[in-house]
């Protein structure tokens, strides 16, 4: 099943980058973490320029969260709930700098919120960022976490189980 679901996935991603007039090689890992099962489909940046690069990743990987909607979405579609798979797209290790930051942004706000009894917001995520959040901060008992506000301006807000601060 999980060679199935990297087959799918590389061979997606490369039709794409291929009608994008792309010719980039992909391949995949199967990660496990915090999240649970992720397949990892991972551009390689060999017979890239650093332009190339630049615009696939886009501005605050906004090009690259793009890609990877649109391969979460297509290759989920008409998958029962149950079985539907999340893909992350990788390119130049922009992902798992991204993730780094992103768990030292968890754990400052769980310092936040345990020193100041707070709610503690983090803002300009993307709704991707936002799950991985989720579920760096669910192991932390003692905390709640959700989402605040409409996009573009939607915050993710930690705070003390069961606080009702306005």
């Amino acid at each position: 099943m999980t060679e199935s679901k990297n087959k799918a996935g590389i061979e997606w991603l490369q039709t794409l980058l291929r009608l994008s007039g792309q010719e980039i090689a992909v391949k995949a890992e199967t990660v496990t973490d915090e999240a649970g099962v992720s397949y990892w489909l991972i551009m390689d940046e060999a017979a890239l320029s650093a332009e190339q690069i630049e615009q696939l990743i886009g501005s605050q990987g906004t090009v690259l969260d793009s890609i990877q909607y649109l391969v979460n979405t297509t290759l989920n579609l008409g998958v029962p709930q149950s079985e539907q798979q999340a893909y992350t797209v990788e390119l130049a290790g922009y992902r798992a700098r991204r993730q780094d930051e992103l768990k030292a942004m968890a754990a400052k706000a769980v310092e936040a919120v345990q020193a100041t009894h707070k709610e503690y917001e983090i803002a300009s995520l993307s709704s991707a960022e936002r799950r991985q959040m989720h579920n760096f901060l669910k192991v932390y008992e003692g905390l709640e976490t959700f989402s605040r506000g409409k996009e573009p301006d939607r915050r993710l807000v930690v705070r003390l189980l069961g606080s009702e601060e306005a």
